[in-house]
């Protein structure tokens, strides 16, 4: 009886203390300060690399032609074969390919990717080279991942190495 008694105590202050902990997390009630805390970083990153002329998109996505490409212009449906590095604001790279000598291949636009990235390609052509600075908006968003904290903006450095064009599919 008393064992009974104690684990339906543990539960129901389990249960209590789980409660609590719910009713203060109030997931609207910071957003507006999480945006503005995002754009404050967005902006002295832009400040500390003045020297970059970023274009900002209809997206919200900065984007920088390092050296433009020769080749064509990526479209939906073409296969990339791409370098790239992932890094956060502070310069700490995230992801890359960029020492080996693997490629990252997809279809542009295909919804398989970061959607910055995936919208940053499609101002690429063959052989570019680009920046692209994505806000979270365009990353992992406002809830983030397991991983990454809500409202994470990212830098990608990239070079299409390749275009395969797509046939009308």
């Amino acid at each position: 009886m008393i064992l009974r008694n104690t684990l339906k105590h543990s539960f129901m202050l389990t249960c209590l203390f789980v409660m609590g902990l719910l009713s203060s997390c109030d997931p609207t009630g910071n957003t507006e300060d999480l945006e503005a805390q995002e754009d404050l970083k967005i902006q002295s990153f832009l400040s500390a690399n003045d020297t970059l002329d970023f274009e900002r998109k209809a997206s919200g996505l900065l984007y920088l032609d390092l050296s433009v490409g020769t080749g064509p212009l990526a479209e939906p449906n073409d296969t990339a074969y791409m370098f790239y590095a992932m890094q956060y604001l502070s310069g700490s790279i995230f992801d890359t390919n960029f020492e080996t000598t693997d490629t990252l291949i997809f279809k542009v636009n295909g919804g398989t990717l970061i959607p910055g990235f995936e919208e940053g390609v499609t101002y690429m052509r063959e052989g570019g080279k680009s920046i692209f600075l994505a806000p979270s908006c365009l990353a992992y968003g406002s809830t983030g991942t397991y991983y990454i904290s809500p409202y994470t903006p990212f830098i990608f450095q990239t070079h299409l190495v390749r275009l395969v064009k797509s046939q009308g599919k």
